[in-house]
């Protein structure tokens, strides 16, 4: 086909990149002509391995009339300041880059999860004064941290379809706004039963990690997914640890301005994270874009996007027994960071007898670890991908993960020393964090049609792995703290070998190789969609993931680098 223009003038100056997929004899293009305009060598850049562009194609023929074959090429005007890949997905991860729409999304995604999180534990270190001023028992403590943890359960397992049939910007914002009011009711509670309420209604902002993780799947390119999602789940879980002396610090600011009404200024205290919820769910619909070419309603108006079907989506998710295997192990990673954030600070002011600030701030120690221990276990994901494929990124998780039972059966152990609880708790969360890293550098290969089901399934396991840890060992009079710590440990061993059934057919597991009769589109588009629904195009951005997927494969299986070559002319 031809593309015409007013003139060459015109032409020159909407064409901004030009894709050649064939070589002369064999020799790169040294300079081309288009539609009759010379370029000459000095204003073309070659780069290797650039895919082709959606658009519709111009023609550009080689200028030495010895040469009769026209070259089909592309003409497009760059949409990104960014090196993407087919399916216009960012190659690379730049956490100082407020780019649109790449680096803006991940900035307000975790930012978003990051509020989320310091509300929902936001009671934790203040649990001395509300535990007074609400007359409540262990019992009644340990309930009400279990509902903050159990209501998202459902929460995440909804915003995986959410995510799939309206995209994850509706779905964060949504959830922001909902769970807001819970915490501004929280200054008006007087039962146990109010205060359970409350913490369950702020639970549910947890629902923005699947959001968060869906959206940062979407965004990045498989060379940088599990670096992506594991800063930025990372830096949303920080929120866990800065929590822990930021509502410290607001109560005594409240404490100051009630002229020392300690039981007034903690329900005070939790103004500012109801009024940080609905900024953000605000800034979050002006500023996000569901995927890198626009947002899911207008592609699927245009049908750029599947209109998917909720009940589908769901089927092939659950039929998946990678999702469940997944989903339990992240139980047992995330699910033991909720378990901390909840007992960490009163276990300190329990066992160590140290006042609510000292006692909030060694806590605060556990969730730091976010700033870069999660993003550690995405970048050794991806590392491990790089050099064997997804079987590097299975055996990452499951050395982590049980890396970090045993620094849980360490930390029981250390009871009786405080610096030694600290330095085992400090390690311990390090590998805690890490595992999750590692996790999501796996979800994203799970499934592709059902992608946000799935990751809402393994979102939804660590809430329930919380919910587990929190009624089997934290909530009985009869099993002390540093016990329950023991029996947690030895429970994140156990679980973690449910990694070494999780087999790939194309790209194997922690102990078996894959089969090379089987491909990518085998396992993302034959097992996913009909025969009928791929001659109606509904699989072709999945072949662009399958050709994107196929560095998992081990190095000996990988195709040959591509011959396609990117020129982009300077005007």
């Amino acid at each position: 086909q031809r593309r015409s223009f007013k003139s060459a003038k015109h032409w020159t100056s909407m064409a901004s990149v030009v894709e050649v997929a064939v070589e002369t004899n064999g020799q790169p293009i040294s300079s081309v002509s288009a539609i009759g305009v010379p370029l000459s060598e000095p204003r073309l850049s070659y780069i290797s391995g650039a895919p082709f562009p959606t658009v519709p194609p111009a023609v550009v023929r080689a200028p030495s009339r010895k040469v009769k074959a026209a070259f089909v090429a592309r003409v497009e005007r760059p949409k990104f300041t960014i090196e993407v890949d087919s399916e216009n997905k960012a190659k690379s991860l730049n956490v100082f880059s407020f780019d649109f729409p790449h680096h803006a999304s991940f900035h307000v995604s975790w930012i978003g999860f990051f509020v989320s999180f310091v509300s929902t534990f936001a009671a934790a270190p203040m649990v001395a004064i509300i535990r007074e001023d609400l007359e409540l028992t262990k019992p009644d403590l340990g309930n009400a941290g279990l509902a903050a943890v159990t209501g998202t359960i459902v929460a995440r397992v909804v915003m995986g379809s959410v995510c799939d049939l309206v995209g994850p910007r509706y779905g964060l914002s949504i959830v922001l706004l909902l769970s807001a009011p819970f915490c501004f009711c929280m200054s008006f509670v007087t039962t146990a039963a109010g205060f359970l309420i409350c913490r369950m209604g702020i639970g549910l902002g947890l629902a923005t990690f699947v959001a968060c993780q869906f959206w940062m799947s979407c965004m990045f390119n498989g060379k940088c997914v599990g670096i992506a999602n594991a800063t930025a789940a990372g830096w949303g879980n920080l929120g866990g640890g800065v929590t822990q002396f930021l509502m410290p610090l607001i109560f005594r600011g409240m404490v100051q301005a009630t002229e020392g009404r300690i039981f007034a200024a903690w329900r005070w205290s939790f103004l500012v994270p109801g009024l940080l919820h609905t900024v953000l769910g605000v800034v979050v619909m002006a500023i996000g874009q569901d995927l890198p070419d626009g947002n899911y309603r207008m592609l699927q108006k245009t049908g750029q996007l599947e209109e998917k079907s909720a009940w589908k989506t769901q089927y092939l998710a659950c039929i998946n027994y990678r999702t469940w295997c997944m989903m339990a192990t992240y139980g047992f990673c995330f699910g033991v960071e909720l378990t901390m954030n909840n007992i960490v600070a009163g276990y300190f002011h329990d066992q160590f007898e140290l006042d609510i600030v000292t006692a909030g701030v060694l806590a605060s120690c556990y969730g730091l670890m976010n700033l870069f221990a999660r993003s550690i276990g995405g970048m050794l994901s991806d590392f491990t991908s790089a050099k064997y494929g997804m079987r590097g990124r299975l055996w990452t998780l499951w050395v982590c993960q049980t890396l970090e039972g045993v620094l849980c059966v360490m930390m029981a152990f250390a009871k009786d020393s405080l610096s030694s609880t600290v330095m085992c708790m400090v390690a311990f969360s390090i590998f805690v964090q890490a595992s999750e890293g590692a996790s999501y550098g796996i979800v994203p290969f799970l499934t592709r049609r059902s992608l946000g089901v799935a990751s809402g399934y393994v979102g939804a396991g660590g809430n329930a792995g919380s919910t587990i840890c929190m009624a089997l060992f934290f909530t009985s009079a009869d099993i002390q703290t540093h016990e329950g710590i023991l029996y947690m440990g030895f429970a994140i061993i156990a679980v973690t070998m449910l990694v070494i059934p999780i087999h790939f057919p194309m790209w194997g597991s922690m102990f078996l190789p894959g089969d090379n009769r089987f491909t990518e589109e085998d396992y993302y588009i034959k097992g996913e969609f009909t025969e009928d629904e791929v001659k109606q195009g509904l699989a072709t951005s999945v072949q662009r993931f399958c050709d994107n997927s196929r560095g998992e494969r081990e190095p000996k299986n990988r195709p040959e680098p591509s011959r396609i070559r990117k020129i982009f002319i300077r005007p």
